[in-house]
Protein backbone atom coordinates (compact mmCIF):
# COMPACT_ATOMS: atom_id res chain seq x y z
CA UNK A 1 0.00 0.00 0.00
CA UNK A 2 2.80 2.44 0.95
CA UNK A 3 4.69 1.56 -2.24
CA UNK A 4 1.61 2.31 -4.33
CA UNK A 5 1.15 5.69 -2.61
CA UNK A 6 4.82 6.53 -3.14
CA UNK A 7 4.49 5.64 -6.81
CA UNK A 8 1.36 7.78 -7.16
CA UNK A 9 3.13 10.69 -5.44
CA UNK A 10 6.06 10.32 -7.83
CA UNK A 11 3.78 10.30 -10.87
CA UNK A 12 1.91 13.35 -9.55
CA UNK A 13 5.21 15.18 -9.01
CA UNK A 14 6.18 14.41 -12.61
CA UNK A 15 2.84 15.69 -13.90
CA UNK A 16 3.23 18.86 -11.84
CA UNK A 17 6.65 19.44 -13.42
CA UNK A 18 5.21 18.94 -16.90
CA UNK A 19 2.34 21.33 -16.16
CA UNK A 20 4.72 23.99 -14.82
CA UNK A 21 6.92 23.62 -17.90
CA UNK A 22 3.93 23.94 -20.23
CA UNK A 23 2.58 27.03 -18.43
CA UNK A 24 6.00 28.66 -18.37
CA UNK A 25 6.69 27.90 -22.04
CA UNK A 26 3.31 29.32 -23.07
CA UNK A 27 3.93 32.49 -21.08
CA UNK A 28 7.42 32.86 -22.55
CA UNK A 29 6.09 32.39 -26.07
CA UNK A 30 3.33 34.96 -25.40
CA UNK A 31 5.63 37.73 -24.14
CA UNK A 32 8.46 37.01 -26.57
CA UNK A 33 6.04 37.07 -29.52
CA UNK A 34 5.74 40.82 -28.98
CA UNK A 35 9.44 40.99 -29.90
CA UNK A 36 9.16 38.65 -32.89
CA UNK A 37 10.59 35.64 -31.04
CA UNK A 38 9.45 32.40 -29.48
CA UNK A 39 10.98 30.64 -26.49
CA UNK A 40 13.29 28.48 -28.60
CA UNK A 41 14.52 31.52 -30.54
CA UNK A 42 15.41 33.23 -27.30
CA UNK A 43 17.19 30.17 -25.92
CA UNK A 44 19.51 30.08 -28.93
CA UNK A 45 20.11 33.85 -28.77
CA UNK A 46 20.83 33.52 -25.05
CA UNK A 47 23.38 30.76 -25.65
CA UNK A 48 25.05 32.76 -28.41
CA UNK A 49 25.08 35.89 -26.22
CA UNK A 50 27.01 33.90 -23.62
CA UNK A 51 29.94 33.51 -25.99
CA UNK A 52 32.85 35.86 -25.60
CA UNK A 53 32.32 38.76 -28.01
CA UNK A 54 33.46 37.76 -31.46
CA UNK A 55 33.34 34.05 -30.65
CA UNK A 56 30.89 31.55 -31.98
CA UNK A 57 29.46 28.14 -31.20
CA UNK A 58 29.39 25.07 -33.36
CA UNK A 59 25.85 24.00 -34.18
CA UNK A 60 26.51 20.75 -32.33
CA UNK A 61 27.43 22.71 -29.18
CA UNK A 62 24.13 24.58 -29.36
CA UNK A 63 22.23 21.35 -29.99
CA UNK A 64 23.64 19.91 -26.76
CA UNK A 65 22.11 22.81 -24.81
CA UNK A 66 18.64 23.17 -26.33
CA UNK A 67 15.79 20.71 -26.51
CA UNK A 68 15.35 20.69 -30.27
CA UNK A 69 16.07 18.12 -32.92
CA UNK A 70 19.05 18.82 -35.17
CA UNK A 71 16.75 19.64 -38.09
CA UNK A 72 14.55 21.97 -36.00
CA UNK A 73 17.65 23.74 -34.72
CA UNK A 74 18.99 24.13 -38.25
CA UNK A 75 15.68 25.70 -39.38
CA UNK A 76 15.68 28.01 -36.35
CA UNK A 77 19.27 29.15 -37.04
CA UNK A 78 18.40 29.72 -40.71
CA UNK A 79 15.44 31.89 -39.64
CA UNK A 80 17.61 33.88 -37.20
CA UNK A 81 20.12 34.36 -40.00
CA UNK A 82 17.42 35.58 -42.44
CA UNK A 83 16.26 38.06 -39.81
CA UNK A 84 19.82 39.34 -39.40
CA UNK A 85 20.12 38.17 -35.78
CA UNK A 86 22.76 35.48 -36.28
CA UNK A 87 25.30 34.50 -38.87
CA UNK A 88 26.77 31.19 -39.86
CA UNK A 89 30.30 30.56 -40.97
CA UNK A 90 32.65 27.71 -41.74
CA UNK A 91 34.23 25.90 -38.85
CA UNK A 92 38.03 26.12 -39.02
CA UNK A 93 38.46 22.97 -36.92
CA UNK A 94 36.14 20.83 -39.04
CA UNK A 95 35.32 21.82 -42.61
CA UNK A 96 32.00 19.96 -42.38
CA UNK A 97 31.00 21.93 -39.28
CA UNK A 98 29.23 25.26 -39.05
CA UNK A 99 29.78 27.96 -36.44
CA UNK A 100 27.05 30.41 -35.41
CA UNK A 101 27.42 33.83 -33.81
CA UNK A 102 25.22 36.78 -32.96
CA UNK A 103 25.17 39.83 -35.15
CA UNK A 104 25.07 43.31 -33.64
CA UNK A 105 21.31 43.31 -34.27
CA UNK A 106 20.96 39.94 -32.52
CA UNK A 107 23.01 41.13 -29.54
CA UNK A 108 20.86 44.28 -29.25
CA UNK A 109 17.61 42.30 -29.41
CA UNK A 110 18.90 39.83 -26.85
CA UNK A 111 19.76 42.71 -24.50
CA UNK A 112 16.31 44.20 -24.96
CA UNK A 113 14.45 40.94 -24.37
CA UNK A 114 16.64 39.42 -21.64
CA UNK A 115 14.91 41.27 -18.76
CA UNK A 116 11.49 40.29 -20.15
CA UNK A 117 12.43 36.60 -20.29
CA UNK A 118 14.03 36.64 -16.86
CA UNK A 119 10.95 38.35 -15.38
CA UNK A 120 8.74 35.55 -16.73
CA UNK A 121 11.05 32.92 -15.26
CA UNK A 122 11.04 34.70 -11.91
CA UNK A 123 7.26 35.02 -11.89
CA UNK A 124 6.58 31.46 -13.00
CA UNK A 125 9.31 29.56 -11.16
CA UNK A 126 9.79 31.38 -7.88
CA UNK A 127 7.65 29.92 -5.17
CA UNK A 128 6.11 32.45 -2.75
Amino acid sequence: MAAKQAEQALVQQWRDILALHARTQCELDRVLHEHGLCGSDFEVLDILAGAVRGCSYRVQEIAERVHLSQSALSRLIARLEREGLAERGACAEDRRGVRVSLTAKGRALHGEVLPVQRAVLTRMLTRP
